[in-house]
C-alpha cells in the first residue's frame, strides 16, 4: 500500500477570473497537474483535491459565484477526496490530516496555485506535522507579485511598471530557496512522472 499522497491545491477557476491571471507563469497548470495525477494513480498513491473558499465575500472565491470549481480538464475519480478550505494551508480548516492518517500516509506531494502562498504554507505545515514533503514547483503556478505597499489596488500595468515587482519566476525561485532542506524536497515533474524501468 502506498504511503504517499498527492495534494492538488486550489487549481480552480477563481484564479482565471482575475486580471492578474495574465501574469501567471504556468497557464497550462491543469496539464502539469494532470501529469502528476496520472503518475500518482498509476503508483496507487492517494490523490486529494483541495479548493479554496471565501463564503460571503462576493469575490472570485465565494462559492455563490460559481468559480470555486476545478479548472476544466481536471477530473477527480469518485473515490478521490475533495475538500474545501478557508485558510491558506490545506490542514488548519479541513480534515486533511485525519484523511492522511486513515490512509497511512507519511509523504505528501504538493502541487497547485499559488506557489508561494497556499502551496508553500501547506508544505511548511505538513513538514511541522511530521510528513515528508515533496514540492513540485513545476506543477505549481503563481503570478508576478506587487510590492506590499501597492498590492491591493494596483492594476496589472502598474504591477509590471513597478521596479519592485517580483516576476513569477523570482517568486517561485525564492519559494524553493526557503523550502529546500528545511521543509521540503524539491522534485521535478519529469522525476515524478518517469515510468519505472522493469527488467
Amino acid at each position: 500500500m502506498s504511503r504517499t499522497a498527492l495534494i492538488v491545491i486550489d487549481v480552480q477557476e477563481s484564479f482565471r477570473t482575475r486580471p492578474n491571471w495574465q501574469l501567471v507563469n504556468h497557464p497550462d497548470i491543469a496539464e502539469r497537474v494532470n501529469r502528476l495525477v496520472r503518475a500518482a494513480r498509476d503508483k496507487g498513491d492517494l490523490v486529494v483535491w483541495v479548493l479554496h473558499t471565501e463564503p460571503g465575500t462576493g469575490g472570485a472565491f465565494d462559492p455563490a459565484n460559481g468559480y470555486v470549481r476545478l479548472i476544466d480538464g481536471l477530473e477527480p475519480l469518485p473515490d478521490e477526496p475533495m475538500i474545501t478550505k478557508t485558510s491558506h494551508n490545506a490542514f488548519t480548516t479541513t480534515n486533511l490530516q485525519q484523511l492522511l492518517t486513515q490512509h497511512g500516509i507519511s509523504e505528501i506531494v504538493v502541487s497547485g496555485i499559488r506557489t508561494e502562498q497556499c502551496c508553500e504554507t501547506t508544505a511548511r505545515v505538513g513538514s511541522d506535522l511530521g510528513y515528508d514533503v515533496v514540492f513540485v514547483t513545476e506543477a505549481t503556478a503563481t503570478m508576478a507579485l506587487a510590492h506590499w505597499s501597492i498590492r491591493d489596488e494596483a492594476s496589472v500595468e502598474e504591477i509590471l511598471a513597478d521596479p519592485r515587482t517580483l516576476t513569477a519566476e523570482q517568486v517561485a525561485g525564492r519559494t524553493e530557496y526557503v523550502l529546500a532542506g528545511r521543509f521540503a524536497t524539491i522534485r521535478t515533474l519529469d522525476e515524478l512522472t518517469a515510468v519505472p524501468v522493469t527488467s
